[in-house]
């Protein structure tokens, strides 16, 4: 599982994306800009790795990279963060919607906090850790998590 996911994030290195909403470059840097964002503002394993694993269908290159990176992850990560991934554009295309759908739910708050990195994982000058060090981070995180976690609740479609 850990070299599938590897090369999905490899497969990010040198994706152009647009310079008007990514001025940082290629969906590789961003995603570690994103993760690790989001390590400091969470240990949640699911949550850090949906921030890590967000842009994998960028790959792809496709019009709906989060459906594809979703498909991408089905049966190497948890559901929640499949259910994330596929999701985490939904409070940009259609906000007011998504806020309804998921009022007091705490996916809702999940992907508001993707949403947030996402956007902060924007910097061109940022320095961030190599790829491997941050999936096995995430792993590791996934590995020891004992107690019972969000994804142990239904998720919606």
């Amino acid at each position: 599982m850990r070299d599938e996911l590897l090369d999905l994030l490899h497969a990010l290195d040198g994706i152009a994306q647009d310079p008007r909403y990514h001025p940082e470059g290629d969906a590789l840097f961003h995603s570690l800009q994103v993760w690790d964002h989001a390590r400091r503002d969470t240990d949640d394993p699911e949550l850090l790795a949906a921030a890590l694993l967000h842009d994998v269908g960028k790959s792809l290159r496709g019009p709906d990279h989060d459906a594809d990176g979703a498909d991408l992850l089905d049966g190497l990560m948890p559901p929640r963060t499949v259910w994330l991934v596929r999701h985490h554009l939904d409070l940009l295309r259609a906000p007011g919607v998504t806020r309804r759908r998921l009022r007091g739910a705490p996916l809702l708050r999940d992907l508001e906090q993707l949403r947030r990195w996402d956007l902060a994982g924007r910097r061109p000058d940022a320095v961030v850790p190599p790829v491997a060090v941050a999936l096995d981070a995430v792993l590791d995180a996934l590995t020891a998590r004992t107690a019972p976690c969000a994804s142990d609740v239904e998720l919606p479609r």
